[in-house]
């Protein structure tokens, strides 16, 4: 089993397709969910059609996710103002009334003006990448540092399968990719990321909350009939970052150990993308949920409002609105 792991993890960081690969390799395949650029090798490209996801090696520096994570444990602190930055608690820790700072907070949410954060967004490694999948006009639309804490026993620190696209009111779906880095070493011991290899061809099905015996996290929707589903882990050392689609159904598992889990991760849209109505479809559920938190905070948004707020340019230009 180990074997068979390594020989995955180094076929899809080396950007090639061995085990996963269902289109031609021959040139006369047609892309779809990348655009020319000479960054990607054509290896690395058909991957990515063909799976979803693609793994690039040491892309983020350390200096860059060191600084990231002591502006986290900052804010975990309350050393620095919130600003705006979405800070969420782990369900099991929430309750206990006696936890705070790091092991408090699960996740740092939204942050697009933060000074320090932002900077990941704009990693010229990262966007160069993400032209290769959204071409050069590029907003940063969700912004995310996730701070897996040590399992307590009730099992909330693992994140349901699902997918990306079930949260935005944006589309084109294929102009819209996630940069997601592992911040430290992520292995399936403390709860690395799992991929479903193949699964961004198909539709956005239904999310609902999981029936976790002893809760889920806020928001955290999944998607059904996909636990017997082969699955594919995605260990990955410090500074690594997977690029993915955001129909490609994914989630993670427990942290089994006694320290934190982190990543940061931003997902970046064409800033050429248009806002969709949601009503009617399945995503009605979580939209309702978004507005209901915003209306809490003293914000009364619609759905796509929320998401022009939280959203920034990153590379480009914004198009130009007609009169």
């Amino acid at each position: 089993m180990a074997e068979v792991r390594l020989k995955t993890v180094l076929g899809h960081m080396n950007g090639h397709v061995n085990g996963f690969q269902q289109g031609s390799m021959n040139g006369h395949s047609r892309f779809r969910y990348t655009l020319d650029n000479p960054l990607l090798s054509l290896e690395q490209r058909q991957f990515y059609e063909d799976n979803g996801f693609l793994v690039v090696p040491r892309l983020v520096s350390s200096q860059l996710l060191d600084a990231c994570k002591e502006r986290f444990l900052a804010l975990c602190d309350r050393r620095l103002p919130w600003n705006g930055i979405t800070m969420m608690k782990d369900i099991s820790l929430s309750k206990s009334g006696t936890v705070t700072g790091e092991r408090l907070y699960n996740k740092a949410q939204d942050f697009v003006y933060d000074d320090v954060l932002f900077q990941y967004c704009l990693y010229p490694p990262i966007l160069d990448h993400v032209e290769c999948f959204i071409g050069p006009n590029i907003r940063a639309m969700h912004t995310m540092l996730i701070n897996k804490p040590p399992d307590t026993g009730s099992q909330t620190s693992r994140h349901p399968l699902h997918q990306d696209l079930h949260y935005f009111p944006f589309r084109p779906a294929d102009r819209i990719v996630c940069a997601w880095t592992a911040m430290e070493r992520i292995t399936p011991d403390n709860g690395c990321l799992i991929v479903l290899p193949g699964t961004h061809k198909g539709v956005l099905h239904q999310h609902d909350y999981p029936d976790w015996e002893k809760g889920v996290n806020k928001m955290y929707h999944g998607v059904r009939g996909y636990d017997d589903h082969p699955i594919v882990e995605l260990p990955m050392e410090k500074g690594d970052t997977v690029f993915f689609h955001p129909i490609l159904i994914h989630g993670s598992g427990m942290n089994r150990t006694n320290g934190f889990r982190k990543a940061i991760s931003c997902h970046y849209s064409s800033a050429d993308m248009e806002y969709i109505d949601i009503r009617g479809t399945s995503q009605e559920n979580i939209a309702k949920e978004v507005e209901e938190i915003a209306k809490r905070r003293g914000m009364e948004l619609e759905f796509q409002d929320i998401w022009r707020f939280r959203s920034r340019l990153c590379r480009g230009r914004d198009p130009i609105p007609v009169a």
